[in-house]
């Protein structure tokens, strides 16, 4: 049905919205806090593979974040990426812990999907290091406002990274029309 490479790739577009960040001082924590309240919603989008066996390959997803409970910073993800009429089920959870991050996609490393294992918040972007087994990857998505977020995925070969994944997420729960009551 699904090849391991759309569910690695479905996984990495789904963390364009399910960042975890790795807080660098004392004021990173509400910082990092009001960021992913930020991207908290309904997001969706195109995406591409730009590199590999699968260059050329266009996806969509619809995602839905929500911040995490207390006041730990952090994210939740639900949500699906779609290849044609094929769908995969994204999920994932992004917790604060002590002055990191640590988190999953879909099952994790162990399973079909991946492990957060650094990152970076400053302003609107995050940069983020991922992992599944010998894969080492990374992920700068960038907010460009409060409707949009462009993420580029990037796997390690060799000694330089190279973009494989480009995403375009535009908030779908955004209403740009101010509504008045009827009475």
């Amino acid at each position: 049905m699904f090849s391991r490479r759309f569910l690695l790739v479905s996984s990495l577009a789904a963390a364009a919205i399910s960042t975890g960040v790795w807080t660098q001082s004392a004021d990173a924590a509400p910082r990092d806090k009001a960021f992913f309240q930020s991207i908290s919603g309904t997001w969706s989008g195109p995406g591409e593979i730009v590199a590999g066996k699968y260059k050329g390959t266009k996806f969509t997803c619809n995602l839905t974040g929500k911040p995490s409970d207390g006041s730990s910073a952090g994210v939740k993800l639900d949500g699906t990426c779609r290849v044609g009429v094929f769908q995969q089920p994204m999920s994932a959870e992004i917790t604060q812990n002590g002055g990191s991050y640590s988190g999953k996609f879909l099952d994790g490393a162990a399973g079909k999907g991946l492990d957060v294992t650094s990152g970076a918040v400053n302003d609107n972007t995050v940069v983020l290091g991922l992992i599944r087994q010998k894969l080492n990857g990374a992920m700068i998505a960038r907010v460009a406002d409060n409707k949009s977020m462009n993420v580029t995925i990037s796997v390690k070969v060799g000694d330089q990274m190279v973009p494989v994944i480009g995403v375009t997420l535009k908030r779908a729960d955004v209403d740009q029309m101010a509504v008045g009551s009827i009475q």
